[in-house]
């Protein structure tokens, strides 16, 4: 069992910066793979960052180049870095858990937090 709480969203205009959080609580953290996933209001959900901190780490091409994930095993905790944010990043951004062989795909994860707002404004 593996429970994630996110923090860190809020109101950020186009260009800015955002850092997102989770905390990592139950397994040891180097035994699963950790995803950033989003969904905005009326869409399905997309795969935005993952890590199985063995050297595999996979972004969307939407954030390429733009957003950062990484995690502080000490402290149980998985970050997204946002920079040059855009309108269309606008989403409320979920963590979650699997299987270190987990990639992009959501169905490979199997435990999610309750997710963080994030709203970019133009």
């Amino acid at each position: 069992q593996v429970h994630l709480v996110e923090s860190g969203g809020g109101l950020v205009q186009a260009g800015g910066s955002l850092r997102l959080s989770c905390a990592a609580s139950g397994r040891p953290f180097r035994s699963y793979a950790l995803g950033w996933f989003r969904q905005a209001p009326g869409k399905e959900r997309e795969f935005v960052a993952s890590s199985n901190w063995r050297g595999s780490t996979y972004y969307a091409d939407s954030v390429k180049g733009r957003f950062t994930i990484s995690g502080d095993i000490a402290k149980n905790m998985v970050y997204l870095q946002m920079n040059s944010l855009k309108p269309e990043d606008t989403s409320v951004y979920y963590c979650a858990a699997g299987p270190l062989g987990s990639t992009w795909r959501g169905d490979e994860y199997h435990y999610w937090g309750q997710g963080t707002q994030v709203t970019v404004s133009s």
